[in-house]
């Protein structure tokens, strides 16, 4: 029998869809929208498809996010800190730290050696802490998402951005503009800030090795790369477009748990 796991971000809604042995099969993404239960079922239909098997043969779906209480076809829900935990740890079983960048949020989060989360931050009242902030950012800069990286790989140097507030912020990222400087250093200027702030939440949750990274900014294998330098090198980062999945994993894994404790 497969599980699903479909977590609601703020930015994505992300399906998963595993088989019995625990392995991916299916997996979709898409924007999250306003439509939430629409798209997170338009999702669970596009793994399924990926999968290649039939509704019939998904034994549970749990769901994670923000918007898992907004999926009314889900079998059980689990809050984002406990699918991450169990996502992480099933692709890097040493890890203690996680951070999390999304969309609008950033999260660090602690686990015991057992993998139980033992404390935690967030930092989503501002989106200088999140993933929209560099978004914005290349919008001003003139260049798309997807620019990002190589644009800040031709960089050779990096532009302070200080602001502690997104609008303050990108005021320092115009006034950076107006006075001629490069477009990819002010870029990485954006990235430096938020790592800074990164590392900051991880401080607060008493952080300890091993370090994974996940969330859709690390998608951007320079971010990652800035991240794990100023962690002192060493950091996992899961393969391909996976550390965007992890919530979606952790969901999946807890749908077979309660699979298992249905049938004990």
């Amino acid at each position: 029998m497969y599980t699903a796991g479909i977590d609601v971000g703020s930015t994505y809604v992300k399906a998963i869809i595993l088989n019995e042995n625990g392995d991916l099969v299916g997996s979709a993404i898409h924007s999250t929208g306003f439509l939430i239960e629409e798209t997170s079922k338009n999702m669970l239909e596009e793994a399924r498809e990926r999968a290649g098997i039939n509704s019939a043969d998904i034994g549970c779906i749990t769901t994670a996010g923000f918007g898992r209480s907004m999926v009314s076809f889900r079998n059980t829900q689990v809050t984002d800190l406990i699918a991450q935990s169990w996502g992480v740890r099933a692709l890097y079983p040493a890890t203690h730290t996680i951070i999390d960048i999304g969309g609008q949020t950033m999260k660090a989060i602690r686990l015991d050696d057992g993998g139980r989360v033992m404390n935690f931050r967030l930092n989503d009242k501002c989106a200088a802490g999140s993933g929209t902030f560099l978004e914005k950012t290349a919008h001003y800069l003139g260049y798309g998402i997807e620019e990002i990286a190589p644009l800040v790989e031709r960089s050779t140097k990096a532009v302070p951005i200080s602001g502690i507030c997104a609008v303050f912020a990108e005021s320092e990222v115009i006034n950076h503009i107006s006075q001629g400087e490069k477009p990819e250093d002010i870029m990485h200027g954006a990235m430096l800030s938020l790592t800074e702030r990164s590392v900051s939440l991880m401080k607060q949750v008493q952080m300890q090795p091993e370090f994974t990274l996940v969330g859709g900014i690390m998608r951007f294998p320079v971010m990652a790369r800035v991240l794990r330098e100023s962690l002192g090198g060493a950091a996992n980062v899961p393969p391909e477009n996976l550390a965007q999945f992890t919530g979606a994993i952790g969901a999946a894994l807890l749908a077979r748990r309660h699979l298992e404790k249905k049938t004990d």
